[in-house]
């Protein structure tokens, strides 16, 4: 049981990105939080964080740069891999990272971005224990940019699905990913819309708006609630400057799924004439 007080301090830490569960609050009230109170006496989501940061890995790869599909429109980016481009003799060839999410430990399926991928000759997907497996392109889907590989492994973290139906404006997300190669970071915010369209990033649209920030290298990377779920694949920012993202954008997750699925099944997305999926 929670004192009002207890309630009144994870109110104010709304900066931190902790959110409480609806309603209204009283002397007696319960709080359900994925909050632990550490020895310190300090309320921390590093117990979450460590059960579900293993799933969301970094991806880099090697291949022959083609005519960039990242460069930013007049509305907004993608959060584009972060790369650099070498001349050697006759062609150009690509280094670039991006983030990546396992959603299947037994399968070793892993959901990115279809531009993290995209010209890719070789795959390394980079694990938070050290461990660097080289990854196979299931197949991917430029129109929404999401896109499956596969690594081999006897032993993978993985994160659990959430639902992106049933979020609501104000839910506080966190973002995971490998901004700028430093290596894993996670951000905290809302949702600050959904639905969003008519961006000029993807043919189909329809993202989840998040003040949390993402950068240039989280593409492919997580967007969770506090339960730990994932409900979103981040893609891209609405800013001013990479270093300024201002509103990041995901792919709602119960889109990345349907999108994943069809590529298992077949490798490649079915659409009729209407671009309605079969």
């Amino acid at each position: 049981m929670k004192t009002f007080s207890t309630v009144k301090l994870l109110l104010g830490m709304v900066t931190l990105g902790l959110a409480v569960a609806g309603g209204t609050f009283d002397a007696n009230a319960s709080v359900p939080l994925p909050i632990v109170e550490q020895a310190s006496g300090a309320a921390s989501l590093a117990p979450l964080l460590k059960q579900i940061t293993p799933a969301v890995v970094s991806i880099s790869i090697k291949g022959r740069a083609a005519p960039s599909k990242n460069a930013s429109s007049s509305k907004g980016q993608r959060a584009q891999r972060s790369g650099s481009l070498r001349d050697l003799a006759a062609d150009r060839q690509m280094r670039a990272t991006g983030s990546g999410v396992v959603i299947d430990a037994g399968e070793g399926i892993i959901l990115t971005n279809a531009h993290v991928i995209d010209g890719a000759d070789e795959i390394t997907v980079a694990f938070a224990d050290g461990r660097e497996l080289q990854a196979k392109r299931v197949g991917s889907d430029a129109a929404t940019d999401v896109a499956v590989i596969r690594v081999q492994a006897q032993v993978l973290p993985t994160i659990s699905i959430g639902d992106s139906d049933r979020l609501e404006v104000g839910d506080f997300v966190l973002a995971i990913g490998n901004p700028f190669q430093i290596g894993q970071t996670v951000t905290s915010g809302i949702v600050s819309a959904l639905h969003r369209n008519n961006l000029g990033i993807e043919q189909y649209e329809d993202f989840i708006q998040t003040d949390a920030a993402i950068y240039p290298g989280n593409s492919g990377g997580a967007l969770v609630n506090l339960h730990g779920e994932l409900i979103g694949i981040s893609t891209a920012f609405l800013g001013v400057g990479n270093t300024n993202p201002g509103m990041g954008l995901a792919i709602p997750v119960n889109t990345v799924r349907s999108i994943a699925d069809q590529i298992l099944k077949y490798g490649e997305v079915r659409r009729d004439r209407s671009g309605i999926m079969f």
